[in-house]
């Protein structure tokens, strides 16, 4: 994965973080930090889940965790009273915010349906009615955790997570992981929708079947 966002890029991929074109320095604890927030963006994450997922079964403060926050915004030129990057949820936890951050990849994997476009990051991408996912539906026919795109490098894969109403690519029931190509038609319960993939120099012109 590798984001463009004000001046800076990150490249989760290299584990680096560039403001303008030089280096800027994150401990470890604070790029895994960051990696989180920008998948998940804009959807706000909680301070008990990134606890467990920095530190696990570990005990620290809140402390810690302002803490590595405080680091992100010193490194990319954030302020705290005005972010216009990582924001505070108060009472919650915290939110990438930046909309007009863009994947700098040369591939950009997409889902569309109606008057929604989402771009997908490297790794698991969980379609379902929860609103943790990274695509949430509110549909009756869509189950909790229903589907999952997993995208590894320049290739995307579709698979089903035992829903109820089932999984549809290109017209035939999703039983395992099945490979996705730009323009598949792919059903979730009875929501339908097109995966993109839009490489440098394409269109980003979209066109729902």
């Amino acid at each position: 994965m590798r984001v463009r966002f004000g001046e800076c890029t990150f490249d989760a991929m290299r584990r680096e973080l560039l403001r303008g074109d030089a280096p800027a320095h994150l401990s470890p604890k604070a790029f895994e930090l960051l990696r989180l927030l920008i998948e998940r963006r804009p959807r706000p994450i909680s301070k008990d889940e990134l606890f467990e997922k920095l530190w696990p079964r570990t005990y620290v403060t809140e402390a810690s965790l302002a803490g590595l926050v405080a680091e992100i915004r010193r490194e990319i030129g954030d302020d705290a009273r005005s972010p216009r990057h990582v924001r505070t949820v108060h009472g919650y936890g915290y939110a990438f915010a930046d909309e007009e951050a863009s994947t700098a990849d040369e591939g950009a994997f997409r889902l569309v349906w109606g008057t929604r476009e989402v771009p997908l990051t490297e790794g698991e991408n969980d379609i379902g009615r929860e609103r943790e996912c990274t695509i949430s539906i509110d549909d009756a026919t869509v189950s909790r955790r229903h589907a999952r795109v997993i995208v590894e490098g320049r290739e995307a894969a579709l698979e089903d997570l035992g829903s109820k109403n089932g999984t549809w690519l290109r017209g035939h029931r999703v039983a395992g992981r099945e490979p996705l190509r730009d323009g598949d038609a792919i059903r979730i319960g009875s929501v339908p929708m097109v995966f993109r993939c839009y490489t440098a120099g394409s269109s980003t012109e979209t066109q729902v079947r």
